[in-house]
Order: structure tokens, then C-alpha cells, then sequence
């Protein structure tokens, strides 16, 4: 063993020390080696850990004895049967005998704390798997060196008092801490000798532990009182400090056990003054600790609502806490800005402890049958609420959040009662619930020293998800008593807007506060009407009447005389940023309010574009006005005048120009092109730029004007791109110039999107938008990509672009649409033909009429790339979804191209030679059981191929009109391919009938075999009834009962007759 001994101290010594780059690794798999085989090297471990030179020091090395400590933590965890006599008795003896000479004798690895938190882990485990059959003297053998009775007036041993509290410690936590448990995978033997080993304390030695921690604690906080009282010299101090460690642990040691133990064994009346005394001794641990295990006595389940009752009362702890709560707010108030956190831990700790008690009562309350107990607690519990308010009112917010709990209890009381009772609530609840707002609305208030600039300010986010908490709390005071919350909503935004206007001095958060509430009022009034019902008492107008009704001459709702009084009081100019960003939130949130008050419009607009808002500073700022100007503008672009839209274009002409900004990656591996193109900057911009459009389109009655203003915003632009464009070309490590072509294509689309769509059909008067300007910006937006259309970000704008020049522009830009495909295909990715697809599909339905030479041309080329996308394998999760949406994008369009009239691009003679394998790709995709969706699809697409191209020759219109013009043969792949494959697929493995996706298919498979009988006619009857049912086995009166159902039964009930057969031939027979 000393050779063993000598090569594994010699390996832990190279593992820690990184400077032995060459063995370092070798030396880990070594140690590791012998750690993972625990069952045989646990003695050469043992040795190491206890062995000592004839000085009595340890023998060896800190790292080598801390290591062999993890080597005996791993034989005995996994442990749970008994060891064998002789390990038992070698182990037992070896620990004792270090136990005695380190702590009775000696220092307690002073020079190694962690080694003797280490050491007191291993000694757990070590008793969970003896203590029950071989050592049940654990406890008795531990307590007769914590004070030997040869000195049984002497002190207790301060070095083993704390090595008891720590294994009871890591006792608590291993057999009874639920945390601990579900953070590792159970065990059943585990489970089963955890449950063993607590029984057998709780027989054996809980009351002589409880009897032990609590003398120790009792005599360590005698002897505190009174060292306290001395001159504090270093070695009182040093005592002193000693012994509020021992009270510290004992009094976690007691937290520890409290919930697992007989609650008559730790509540005596020797106990409850010792734990108060703690609770308010001048030491923060001790304090802590105290609260923390109160806790755990008050939450600690009873049978008997009776005893928990009692226990409530014996610990009169609304006394307690009623006055700790007042002397701890005292001095926090003497305190002033000096912050003690300490003593803020404090107060939030007696916070959670008030909620456990407050929550026990609420328990008893709504749970006890006994009506004597229900009625005593209710009246601890009406005692306990002025408490809860201060400790809610608390200006920090981590100790007002401990009671929401309790108070959520209460409310959902108070709503319960609200809903079986239509009386009014009596005095006392509704003078709680008026002191509960009076807090809910003070604590919506920012801390005046926040800095709301900062975005990675955390505490910001906290304050958010704060005000989200209080309002839900209003939202149910709002259900017991709806007047009480709107008047004193109203009440106080109301005064606080009156304070600003008549120039009273205001802090800002109290002035953010009043505008706030305007804006939450018409989210919790829930009387208050829709529309514009909302905000004036206004008589019911007809939907197609109401632009032209006045609503001026109605009387305001309370909301809206609270925006009145906000838009007239000028407070959008408190120079405090975060009080004109809530009011611009205010007034874009609720744009019905402007209908009935037009005159507030002008105001809002004006402070919209000068420094109150998009001229601020702040670029943070102003991109959040941005939103809330574009979003302003697009409700309310209907009451601004002509003149006053050209005005405030020229307001915000230097605002747009486009800016380029590379972000900085976080990521090494992310894409910087991709990055910079999705950057929040980049929006705020395009918002600016649809505003500029919406304002623009509201001069169509002056065509001319329009055209000058429309070409004086996208002229800067297209220069831009001229002087861009070659330096984007040139390609190379500067992805600036393609950033910013990417950007200015993306802003002439934007400009563009604030027009109104063109119509299908133009009305005689339609004035026009400046369709040469828009052709212009396609042009331009084509020639980019024809230069640049190896960039994805480039074609991903040119796309998204070109769709909105032409919901504006119409027709007049359809001739771009060739060129426009041919470069958006030569260089893609296969993630694009999803959005590819998607806007073919946009053009179909805008353009329906023009789009028949872009099908034929595109569907081929179109074809070729599904086809090979989805044939490939999927590597992977990511690979397999791609193929599933593109199947589906590509689904859609074939169905959207029936949809609108265009199928003959399918059969045309520059795809004819193809569509057969179409034909064979869309079988396949309806014989892939793994997709329903795109099964259902598939379906779709036959039903209208069947009635289009199926038609009996003299059924076909003389015209062919509707595109259905017949196709010679058509019937052939009908019944050789169509009809197999449709009676193949329930057939097939995968097929699913309980799976409701399935039963969507078969029901798309019925109307599609019924499309072809009404289609075909007797021709698809005898087909079925003597050559294809036959072929498949069907006895012949199946067959004809099959073709009679097809024939006279409407869509529903074949469904369901065709949805029954596949379900009898699947049933095990």
C-alpha cells in the first residue's frame, strides 16, 4: 500500500499544479481511475485522510486529503445496504479516532475551512449507511465529546458543537430536503433508506438532539449577553465571535429538523422566548436565521387545523412581527439614504416570515370546517392586514414583494365571496381595500434615481415586472369593487395633471406616475364602452356614418376628460425623458379618443416632431417615437389636412436619411451581413420612412404637389444608390456599402407601404398615385439586384421591396417581374424559396391578370428546385423541418395558381413535357403518411386538377372558360395512378386513423374521389364497380354498395361512410 500511497499522492500533486503541462493528464486519468472504482481503493483513501505524523499533524497534503475525502463520499453514497463487520469497524475506528485528536484536541483544520465542510459531508453519508443496523449509538458516542462528563461544568466543545450542527445539517438535507432531492435522479433504495434513517432519528434521538442544539444555542447566547456587557478587548471580541458562530449554526441546525420532527419536541415554553430573544439579537445571522427557521415552524403541516390554530397562538407572531416591522421601519427611516442591506435582508426576511403566517391564517380561513376556528383565525387574520400593508408600502421592493403572496390569497377570497353575494362589501374590507390602493398606486411609481436610459439596467426590468404584479392586484380589486379603483385612478392622474398645469413643482417620477395611469384606465375600465363610445356619451351612429358625425358637441367620458386634461396640459414638455415617453404612449394607445377630440390632434403632432420627441437627443428615444409617430399617423391620417402633412414632412425631412451602423456580434459565428440588416436601428428608420409615405399619400388631391414631395424624398435616395452601388460591387471585406444598398432598398419599399394598395378595379374618379416615380424605384431596386443578387440580404430586400412598390403601383410595374425572378433564382438558398414562394403567391392574388407568362416561365425552374430539395435525405431536425415548410409553400402556390384561374401555366407548351413528373411529385407527397398537412393539400390540388382537366369532352365550355379546357389522357392518370394511390395511403404503416390530422385526410380523400364520379359520371361508376374495387378484393356487393354511396350521397355523409370503411378493414379481425 505505501507504493500505492506514493504514486497517488505524487499524481495529486501533478493534477494540481497546471504548470505540468505533460503529465497533467495523465495524472487526472489516474486519480480518476481510483475515484471511480471507490469500492476497492476507499481504504488506501482512508489512509490518506487520517493518517498523522508522530507530531499528531495531518501526514499529508490538503489537496491529497480533500481528495480522499470525494473518494469516500463516493463508496458510501452509493451505499445502501450495511458495510461488513470488519469495514464497518475499521472506518468507525478511523474517524472516531480523527474526530477526537482534530476537534477535541485540536484545531478543527483551521488552516482548511473547506476541508472541514468537506469533512462533515463524508461523515453523513458515512451515518446514513450505519447508523440504523451498526452504529445506532451515532448521536450518544458524538454528545459525550461535545462535553466529556469528566468536565461536565466546563463549556461545551466549541469545535465538535459545530461539527454536530453541520451533520445534522447535512442529515436535514439528505433525508428530508426536498430541494435537494428533486435536483438528482431518484433512487428507489435511496428513497426507501432515507425514509429508514429518518423514522429511526425521529425514535431513537430527535428529542436529545433537539434537547442538545437547544442548550448549546441557549448557553452560547447566555454567554453573548454577557461578554457584551464587557470592555471589548481582542480576546472578548474573539469569544464573543465564537460564540455568535455557535448560536448562528445551532439556530440553522434547529430551522433544519423543525419540519421533520414532533413540533411538541421544538415549541416548549422554553423555546418560544429563546427564539424571539434571537430573533431581535443585534447579530444579522442570527437574526436571519431565526426568522428563517420561525418559518418553518409556522409552515409545517398539522393534521388537526386546531393544532395549527394553537401553535399560531402560542407563537403570537402578529405581536411579534407587528412590533419588529415598526422598530425596523423606524430605523430605517433614521437611516435616511444612508442603505444598510444588511438590515433591508432583515426586514425582508421577516417579510416572507409575516406571509407564512398570514397565509396559514387565509388557509384556515377558506379551509377549516370548524366554524369556531374558521372565525378565530378570521379575526388574527383582519389583525394581521395593517402589517401586510407596511411591509407592502416597504420602498424596497424585494421586501414589498415577500407578502404579494398573502395578499393574492386574500383578494382571490374577496373576489369568491364577490361572486356569491350581489350586497355591497362592508366597511372594514372596502377601508382595507382603499389602504391597498393608496400602496398598489404608490408603489407604481419609479425610483426617482432610476436611470431609464441605460437598457442593461436590470432594476428597470424588475420595476416593469413589478407594475405588471400591481396591476394584476388591481385588476381584482377592480372585480370586488370596480368604483373604488376607477375614482381613485381617476382621481389621482387627474390631480397630478392639474398640479403640472398650474405650474406646481413635481418630481418626474410622480408626474410619469399621473400619465401612466391615464393610459392603464382604459385597460381596467371595463364599463367604460369600445371605440369611441369610450370617451364620449355619444347616441349610436351607423358604422358607414361615423367619419362624417361630430362627436364635439358630446360630453366626455372620465377617460376622456383625463386625455383632455393630458393633451391641454403641456406635460409631454416635463424635461424628463421617461415622462414624455409615457405620454406619447398614452395618447398613440388610444386613437379613438382623437376622433371624438380632433383640436388634440395638432397638439400631440407638434410635440411629436420637435425635441419633446423625434428631434430629442436621444437616439434610444427617438426610435421608440418612431413606432409611436408612425403609429399615430397611420390611425389618424384621415383627420389630418393636406396642408398640415406636407408641413410636418418638411419637419422631419432631415430625420430621413439613411444611416448605416455594423453591429457588434456577440457571437464569433454569426453572419455580419445578416446582423446588420436586422438591426433595431435600421427599423425605427423604415418606420420614418412609411410615415413619410401615409403623410405623402394624403396629398392625392393636389397630384402634382404629391409628385414633387414623393420625388423629393425618394431622389436623395436613389443618389444614395448610385454613389453605393459600386462600391457594394467592388465586393471585398467591407460589408459597409452593401449594407447600406441593403438599407436604402429597404426604405424606398417602406415609403411605398405608407400608400393605400392600388384597387382591382378602379373606380372612374380614382386619382393615381405618381406611378412614374414608383417605376422609378423599381427600376432602381432591379438594376441593385442585378448587380448584387449573390447577397442574400440583398435579394431577401429586393423582395420584400418589390411586394410593396407593387401593392402600390399596380400594374404599371408588372413588366419588372420577369427580370426580377430570373435574378432571384440564379443564387438562392434554400431557406429563401419559402419566401420566394410566398411572394409569387402575394403576386397572384394582387395581380392575377399579369401573372400568367411569369407562371409559365417560372415553373419549371420553380419545379426543378422543390423537386431536388426534397428528394435529398434530411440530415437532421433543422433539415427536415426546412423540407417540410418548403413542401407546404410550395403546396400553396400550386393551389394558389388554380385559385386564380392560371392552371394552363401547368400544362402550357413550355411545360407540358414536364408536368407528368409534377404529377409524380405531388403522388409522393401524398403517400408521405409523416405530413398530413400536406397531404390535405395535395388532396386540394387533385380535386381542382380532376375538375379542370378531367372533364368528359362534352362537358368542356366552348370557350374554356375558367381555364377549364379539358386535358386528352388526363383520365388515364386518373384511374391508373390518381384512384390506386388514394385507396393505397389509409393502406400504408403510417397512416393513423385515431390520429385527428388523419381523419382530415381521409374526409379531403372522400371529396375527392366524389369530385372525380361527379366529374367522370357512369363512366367512373363502372370503373370502380367492375374493374378497380375488384382488382383490390372487394366481394362484389361491397363494391356495389361502395358505388351506390358515392353516387347518392351528399359530401357529408360519403365522408363519413368512407371514414367507417377504412376504419372496419383496419380493425383486427
Amino acid at each position: 500500500m505505501e507504493q500505492e500511497i506514493s504514486q497517488l499522492v505524487q499524481a495529486i500533486a501533478i493534477a494540481s499544479d497546471p504548470t505540468q503541462a505533460a503529465l497533467h493528464q495523465q495524472a487526472l486519468g489516474y486519480i480518476n481511475t481510483l475515484q471511480q472504482n471507490a469500492s476497492t481503493t476507499w481504504r488506501l483513501a482512508l489512509t490518506l485522510f487520517v493518517d498523522r505524523n508522530p507530531e499528531g499533524t495531518p501526514k499529508y497534503s490538503v489537496q491529497t486529503r480533500f481528495f480522499a475525502l470525494r473518494v469516500l463520499d463516493d463508496f458510501f453514497d452509493n451505499r445502501f445496504e450495511p458495510l461488513d463487520s470488519e469495514s464497518f469497524q475499521t472506518i468507525q475506528q478511523a474517524l472516531v479516532s480523527y474526530i477526537q485528536s482534530e476537534y477535541v484536541r485540536g484545531s478543527a483544520e483551521a488552516d482548511a475551512t473547506f476541508l472541514r465542510n468537506k469533512f462533515s459531508h463524508t461523515l453523513t453519508l458515512f451515518f446514513l449507511c450505519a447508523y440504523i443496523d451498526q452504529w445506532p449509538t451515532f448521536f450518544t458516542d458524538l454528545f459525550t465529546l461535545i462535553r466529556p462528563e469528566s468536565l461536565s461544568g466546563a463549556a461545551f466543545n466549541h469545535h465538535i458543537s459545530l461539527l454536530f450542527f453541520h451533520i445534522v445539517l447535512e442529515i436535514s438535507g439528505e433525508v428530508a430536503d426536498q430541494m435537494i432531492k428533486s435536483a438528482r435522479a431518484f433512487n428507489q433504495a435511496r428513497h426507501n433508506r432515507d425514509g429508514r434513517v429518518r423514522d429511526a432519528v425521529r425514535e431513537r434521538d430527535a428529542a436529545r438532539i433537539n434537547e442538545a442544539v437547544l442548550t448549546i444555542i441557549a448557553e452560547a447566547a447566555e454567554r453573548m449577553a454577557t461578554l457584551r456587557k464587557q470592555d471589548q478587548t481582542s480576546e472578548v471580541t474573539r469569544e464573543l465571535n465564537a460564540n455568535i458562530e455557535v448560536a448562528d449554526w445551532g439556530i440553522r441546525t434547529f430551522g433544519s429538523y423543525v419540519g421533520w420532527i414532533d413540533i411538541n419536541l421544538t415549541i416548549t415554553p422554553t423555546t418560544v422566548p429563546l427564539l424571539f430573544g434571537l430573533l431581535a439579537d443585534s447579530s444579522l445571522p442570527i437574526r436571519l436565521a431565526t426568522s428563517l427557521s420561525l418559518l418553518r415552524i409556522v409552515a409545517k403541516g398539522l393534521k388537526e387545523p386546531t393544532d395549527k390554530l394553537q401553535l399560531l397562538k402560542v407563537l403570537s407572531l402578529g405581536q411579534v412581527l407587528d412590533a419588529l416591522e415598526s422598530k425596523t421601519r423606524t430605523q430605517q427611516i433614521e437611516r435616511g439614504s444612508d442603505i444598510d442591506e444588511g438590515e433591508e435582508s432583515y426586514r425582508e426576511a421577516l417579510g416572507k416570515l409575516f406571509n407564512a403566517y398570514g397565509q396559514e391564517l387565509a388557509k384556515l380561513v377558506d379551509e377549516c370546517p370548524n366554524e369556531a376556528v374558521r372565525s378565530e383565525a378570521s379575526t388574527y387574520l383582519a389583525q394581521a392586514l395593517p402589517i401586510m400593508l407596511r411591509f407592502m408600502a416597504d420602498e424596497y421592493d424585494d421586501t414589498s414583494n415577500t407578502v404579494f403572496p398573502l395578499l393574492q390569497v386574500i383578494l382571490s377570497g374577496y373576489k369568491r365571496q364577490r361572486k356569491t353575494s350581489s350586497e355591497p362589501i362592508d366597511e372594514s374590507k372596502r377601508s382595507f381595500l382603499t389602504s391597498l390602493l393608496e400602496v398598489i398606486l404608490t408603489k407604481m411609481k419609479w425610483d426617482e434615481e432610476a436611470d431609464l436610459d441605460d437598457p442593461e439596467e436590470d432594476d428597470n426590468a424588475e420595476f416593469e415586472r413589478l407594475r405588471a404584479e400591481l396591476r394584476s392586484f388591481l385588476d381584482s380589486i377592480l372585480i370586488v369593487d370596480q368604483d373604488l379603483v376607477i375614482n381613485a385612478i381617476r382621481t389621482l392622474s387627474l390631480n397630478t395633471i392639474a398640479a403640472y398645469t398650474n405650474k406646481v413643482n413635481m418630481k418626474w417620477n410622480d408626474a410619469e406616475l399621473g400619465i401612466f395611469l391615464v393610459y392603464l384606465f382604459g385597460e381596467i375600465n371595463k364599463s367604460g364602452g369600445r371605440g369611441r363610445s369610450a370617451f364620449c356619451h355619444a347616441p349610436a351612429v351607423e358604422k358607414d356614418k361615423r367619419k362624417e358625425a361630430d362627436y364635439s358637441e358630446y360630453p366626455l367620458t372620465p377617460h376622456g376628460e383625463m386625455l383632455v386634461a393630458l393633451v391641454q396640459s403641456g406635460i409631454a414638455g416635463y424635461p424628463h425623458r421617461a415622462v414624455a415617453l409615457q405620454f406619447f404612449e398614452t395618447v398613440a394607445r388610444y386613437p379613438d379618443f382623437f376622433k371624438v377630440r380632433k383640436e388634440c390632434i395638432i397638439p400631440v403632432l407638434e410635440a411629436m416632431i420637435d425635441s419633446r420627441g423625434l428631434h430629442n437627443e436621444s437616439q434610444a428615444y427617438r426610435s421608440r417615437l418612431a413606432y409611436l409617430f408612425h403609429r399615430f399617423i397611420k390611425t389618424e391620417r384621415n383627420d389630418i389636412p393636406p396642408d398640415i402633412a406636407a408641413n410636418i414632412l418638411g419637419s422631419i425631412r432631415d430625420l430621413l436619411s439613411v444611416r448605416v451602423k455594423l453591429p457588434e456580434l456577440d457571437d464569433p459565428e454569426s453572419d455580419l451581413l445578416t446582423e446588420a440588416a436586422k438591426s433595431p436601428e435600421l427599423d425605427s428608420q423604415l418606420y420614418l420612412f412609411e410615415t413619410a409615405g401615409v403623410l405623402t399619400s394624403l396629398l392625392y388631391r393636389t397630384p402634382q404637389q404629391q409628385s414633387t414631395i414623393l420625388l423629393e424624398l425618394v431622389k436623395p435616395l436613389l443618389d444614395d444608390l448610385s454613389v453605393a452601388l459600386p462600391e457594394a460591387k467592388k465586393g471585398g471585406e467591407d460589408v459597409l456599402p452593401i449594407v447600406k444598398v441593403h438599407h436604402l432598398v429597404m426604405a424606398l419599399g417602406s415609403i411605398a407601404k405608407g400608400f393605400p394598395d392600388f384597387p382591382a378595379v378602379p373606380a372612374p374618379d380614382y386619382i393615381f398615385p405618381p406611378l412614374d416615380i414608383f417605376a422609378q424605384m423599381a427600376q432602381a431596386i432591379i438594376v441593385c439586384l442585378e448587380a448584387m443578387n449573390v447577397w442574400r440580404v440583398i435579394r431577401d430586400a429586393t423582395r420584400a421591396a418589390f411586394a410593396r412598390i407593387m401593392a402600390t403601383a399596380g400594374p404599371s410595374v408588372t413588366h419588372f417581374i420577369p427580370v426580377l425572378m430570373d435574378n432571384l433564382l440564379a443564387h438562392f438558398q434554400p431557406s429563401e424559396l419559402v419566401d420566394f414562394m410566398n411572394f409569387i403567391g402575394l403576386l397572384i392574388h394582387k395581380l392575377p391578370s399579369d401573372m400568367f407568362d411569369v407562371l409559365d416561365r417560372l415553373n419549371g425552374p420553380l419545379y426543378a428546385h422543390i423537386n431536388a430539395l426534397i428528394s435529398q435525405p434530411a440530415s437532421g431536425t433543422d433539415d427536415q423541418r426546412s423540407q417540410v415548410d418548403t413542401k407546404r409553400a410550395y403546396l400553396g402556390l400550386l393551389n394558389n395558381v388554380f385559385t386564380a384561374k392560371l392552371q394552363r401555366a401547368f400544362t402550357s407548351e413550355r411545360n407540358y413535357a414536364q408536368f407528368e413528373a409534377l404529377l409524380g411529385l405531388l403522388l409522393r407527397i401524398l403517400e408521405d403518411t409523416s405530413d398530413p398537412p400536406s397531404q390535405k393539400s395535395t388532396l386540394l390540388f387533385f380535386q381542382r386538377s380532376v375538375s379542370a382537366w378531367g372533364q368528359l369532352p362534352d362537358q368542356l365550355p366552348v370557350d374554356g372558360a375558367e381555364g377549364n379546357t379539358g386535358l386528352p389522357g388526363f383520365e388515364r392518370f386518373i384511374y391508373e395512378r390518381l384512384v390506386p394511390a388514394l385507396f393505397r395511403v389509409p393502406s400504408l404503416p403510417g397512416f393513423n386513423i385515431k390520429d385527428g390530422q388523419m381523419t382530415v385526410v381521409l374526409h379531403e380523400t372522400a371529396n375527392l374521389l366524389q369530385s372525380i364520379y361527379k366529374t367522370r359520371g357512369q363512366e367512373a361508376h363502372d370503373y370502380f364497380l367492375t374493374l378497380f374495387l375488384p382488382s383490390q378484393n372487394w366481394p362484389q356487393e361491397a363494391a356495389l354498395d361502395f358505388t351506390t354511396k358515392l353516387r347518392t350521397l351528399d359530401g357529408k355523409n360519403f365522408r363519413k361512410y368512407f371514414t367507417d370503411v377504412v376504419r372496419s378493414s383496419q380493425a383486427p379481425s
